[in-house]
């Protein structure tokens, strides 16, 4: 079965993610591994990941993504917001809202990411409140994403979405 991986990773972990899922395809039929680019689309099966920006996929990945009629997509993806799955859905939702016609998706999964240390100060300079001890409190538990565990349901479900 080939397949192609494609990513848009700005802090490195759906690159992470995106090498899990070679990981568990196995590298030998991989025929692209990269950022978006029209060469992945030589093969039906997609494997496509992206960051979360604005509760959707980065700008690139949503470009991609508009070239992938006849494709089988799988998509996965990171948040630095997360822990729900509710959440979650709602963002993989969006994101398949922008597969169009004729592309057949195949799945998808998310989890947390850890974001940039600049995100944590802007948070620790705004004002006292419940939201920002809230936002103070993701950022935290979000260091440690993808961890392992991330990894290994992610694999289990590419290999269930097969």
């Amino acid at each position: 079965m080939r397949y192609a991986v494609v990513y848009s990773s700005k802090t490195g972990n759906t690159k992470r993610l995106a090498e899990a899922v070679r990981a568990a395809l196995g590298e030998a039929e991989c025929v692209y591994f990269g950022p978006p680019d029209p060469k992945a689309l030589e093969t039906r099966r997609l494997y496509v990941g992206f960051w979360t920006d604005k509760g959707t996929c980065d700008a690139d990945t949503a470009a991609f993504l508009s070239h992938t009629a006849g494709h089988r997509v799988f998509l996965f993806g990171t948040a630095g917001f997360g822990g729900s799955d509710a959440y979650f859905t709602k963002i993989l939702d969006t994101v398949r809202a922008q597969l169009p016609e004729g592309a057949e998706e195949a799945g998808g999964w998310m989890c947390q990411g850890r974001m940039p240390h600049a995100v944590r100060q802007r948070y620790e300079a705004m004002e006292e409140t419940p939201r920002r001890s809230a936002m103070l409190e993701n950022f935290d538990q979000a260091l440690s994403h993808p961890d392992a565990e991330d990894l290994r349901r992610l694999q289990e479900t590419v290999l269930t979405a097969l």
